[in-house]
């Protein structure tokens, strides 16, 4: 390659109290944490973060508040080697915040909160257009913002990537449309589709509605992903690792898979890429913080899915 790819990542950006207890709370009280860590996050912003590290230039579009935890937010990412130029500043608008609990096999409890006025609609993207980058990743935390990005990816022949996580169903049904590869939670899939279903099931009932590329990620039972080639839904199963933290682990696999197709990698491929940086990260506490460099994740996929003719 001549160079690192360029990728824009698009929507929440929020400063993250982050504590450790041995159990979630099921009851009112006090509770001790065994760590704590407050930092700038939010899903878009920690893929942002988690996709630099792996190699690419990122830049990061996102809405914040005229206040110390605006400056805050943007002087911590930039530090992360994110730039942060285009990201917007509402005057007397808050800035988010998220109050996060992790318990000792890495589950998590997240209560975030967002100025309605920080996540009005922006009236045009902050560039003339997009072809500058190679990809554009979106998550659903800021709606207005996401479905112009994605509709300029795709004017642009750019993949437009659609972090589908939990979201209003009339959020994600505007958005979907949109993106050129879905990348859905369970529970996301589920909303969608309006019904229970397993991921394998839902992974199809979502192709079926787009013709898009769709996955269905499962934590640590995988990823389930459709092949138009074939017509069938295939699996790429998670490294096996034992957790000491699963936040931001989605966010660190849609970094990743934005850089691998960025980088033309086939699609399987692309998601042995994010699995394998997605499980590197739950092997340490601070939720993007835990994000591993390129060399760490290709040595996961070489010791995971070895070259064909070795074993692992």
């Amino acid at each position: 390659m001549a160079g690192p790819v360029k990728l824009l990542s698009v929507g929440a950006f929020t400063l993250d109290t982050i504590l450790r207890l041995e159990t979630l709370p099921a009851h009112q009280g006090k509770f001790i944490a065994s760590d704590g860590v407050q930092i700038a996050s939010g899903m878009a912003t920690s893929a942002a973060c988690a996709a630099h590290r792996l190699g690419a230039d990122v830049s990061l579009w996102a809405s914040a508040g005229d206040d110390a935890v605006g400056d805050r937010l943007i002087a911590e990412i930039e530090a992360e080697g994110v730039d942060c130029s285009l990201v917007r500043r509402v005057a007397g608008a808050r800035s988010a915040l998220a109050a996060i609990l992790v318990d000792a096999h890495g589950e998590r409890i997240i209560v975030p909160f967002y100025d309605s006025r920080a996540q009005a609609d922006p009236d045009t993207l902050p560039l003339a257009e997009l072809s500058a980058f190679d990809a554009v990743l979106v998550d659903v935390r800021w709606p207005g913002a996401a479905a112009l990005a994605l509709a300029a990816a795709r004017d642009a022949g750019r993949p437009a990537i659609l972090d589908a996580d939990t979201a209003p169903v009339d959020v994600l049904e505007r958005l979907l449309p949109l993106a050129s590869h879905i990348v859905a939670s369970e529970p996301a899939a589920r909303i969608v589709c309006g019904h229970a279903l397993d991921p394998e099931s839902a992974c199809a009932d979502l192709a079926s509605r787009t013709d898009a590329f769709v996955a269905v990620t499962g934590g640590a039972a995988g990823t389930w992903w459709h092949d138009r080639g074939t017509g069938r839904v295939r699996h790429v199963e998670a490294p096996k690792v034992k957790a000491v933290d699963t936040l931001a682990a989605g966010d660190v696999f849609h970094g990743a898979f934005a850089v691998g197709l960025a980088e033309a990698m086939p699609p399987e491929q692309a998601l042995r890429f994010a699995s394998a940086a997605a499980a590197l990260k739950c092997l340490r506490f601070g939720g993007r913080l835990g994000a591993p460099d390129r060399a760490e994740t290709m040595a996961m996929m070489a010791a995971h899915w070895p070259p064909s003719g070795q074993k692992a």
